[in-house]
């Protein structure tokens, strides 16, 4: 347990590390690609450090020099995997990884956590049943662990339900290029959290992958196409650049997060329009984005597309004047957490009315008041909650180790804010 002390922020400016969702994505085409590749800036987390182990343990080559990593690809086809692949609580490793086992020889068994055995990952399935593909659930319960054959990855015309995840689209993209027939891809549900379907499909066209798609309902990849090596740079991560830019906005103070872009495919990067709205000066810099606090406000605001900054806003949230309401989250449900209802409890904890219902989540903002917070092993919880300390006296944070998930030096650079 860690206590946050109050501190109000005057002007900083921070460097948060490569973004997560593109390390992840990165590595994959990297050891789908027909050489050497050079990887510079990704994420070293628990779930990045997990896709890349599970990539070894499929035959990749891999050299990991921290600031890079080296990966000789295998040009589309994973080797035979003997052993069970261990994924602890990394959903994305789960699913992106679930969908390209398929194009290995023999079977891959894909494993984690207690928690992993409760998140959904039938859609994918079922899309793969669709494609010839006799992946299933172990359990028959629609959830990890999973087991996928390999060798039977033709490709074809498939449709896939996205309204829980987008990466199960992800997943299918990633794999496309690599089949002899390539992918017709009808979404038929969703999708949610659109913004990464960008980002994988940028990654795509960075290697070298053609992709012909009608917004985020139709997409067709040639099959028999080559992930092109080279060399490949992560930016930085737009989700941990949240917590500071909330920071700010809690404080008063003013937070420059170095090198993020409101260009960026990544749409976290889309919080710092919410919290303009709520009161914050927002200003684009050849340095990056800086977030100025004011009179904060209320905001009813769709966040479908930024699920993982929902914990940032509802802490944000409770030190604004009036009731922020949250739409169009039912998919927090299925994360590290319940994110809704960890939220919810751990802002009551705190005196603030806070309501999470089946897609909403209704917080009313007053004068938060010290507690002990849980943290659910869930990173996001801790690093938002870490916020509220700035402010309020009594904040103790629960297993703060848990950050380790995407963000192993959190605490290092939380420092900084009070360094100035």
């Amino acid at each position: 347990m860690i206590e946050i002390k109050p501190h109000r922020i005057g002007r900083c400016q921070v460097s948060v590390p490569g973004s997560k969702s593109y390390t992840h994505r990165t590595l994959i085409a990297a050891a789908l690609s027909d050489g050497p590749c050079t990887v510079s800036n990704p994420l070293r987390s628990q779930d990045t450090l997990l896709t890349l182990a599970a990539l070894v343990k499929m035959g990749a080559v891999v050299a990991d020099h921290e600031q890079t990593v080296s990966i000789r690809g295998l040009n589309g086809r994973f080797k035979p995997c003997p052993e069970p692949v261990y994924l602890a609580n990394s959903g994305t490793s789960m699913r992106l990884l679930a969908g390209v086992a398929a194009l290995g020889q023999g079977t891959t068994i894909l494993t984690g956590t207690p928690r992993m055995y409760h998140r959904p990952i039938a859609h994918l399935l079922t899309a793969l049943n669709q494609l010839g593909i006799g992946a299933r659930s172990v359990n028959g319960n629609g959830c990890p662990p999973v087991e996928i054959p390999g060798g039977q990855a033709a490709g074809g015309s498939v449709a896939i339900n996205c309204s829980v995840s987008s990466q199960f689209l992800s997943s299918l993209l990633l794999m496309a290029p690599c089949t002899p027939k390539g992918m017709s891809i009808t979404v038929s549900h969703g999708p949610v959290s659109r913004p990464y379907v960008d980002m994988t499909v940028d990654i795509l066209e960075r290697f070298g992958i053609r992709v012909q798609r009608d917004g985020y309902t139709r997409f067709d990849i040639d099959g028999g196409q080559t992930y092109r090596a080279g060399n490949y740079t992560v930016e930085p991560d737009a989700s941990q650049a949240g917590y500071f830019w909330g920071a700010a906005a809690i404080t008063g103070g003013s937070v420059t997060v170095k090198g993020v872009s409101i260009d960026s495919t990544q749409g976290d990067v889309g919080l710092v329009r919410v919290l303009e709205q709520m009161g914050c000066r927002v200003n684009h810099g050849a340095e990056g984005i800086t977030v100025t606090g004011g009179e904060l406000r209320a905001v009813t605001v769709d966040m479908a597309d930024m699920p993982d900054m929902v914990p940032t806003l509802a802490v944000v949230a409770a030190f604004a004047d009036g009731t922020t309401v949250i739409e169009n989250v039912s998919h927090l449900k299925a994360k590290e957490s319940d994110r809704l209802a960890s939220t919810c409890a751990e802002l009551k904890k705190m005196g603030i009315a806070a309501i999470a219902e089946n897609d909403r989540l209704r917080v009313t903002g007053g004068a938060p008041g010290g507690a002990s917070i849980e943290t659910y092993d869930d990173h996001r919880i801790a690093m938002s909650f870490a916020m509220a300390g700035l402010m309020t006296p009594g904040v103790m944070i629960k297993e703060p180790q848990c950050v380790e998930k995407s963000f192993p030096n959190f605490w290092e650079v939380w420092e900084t804010l009070y360094a100035g």
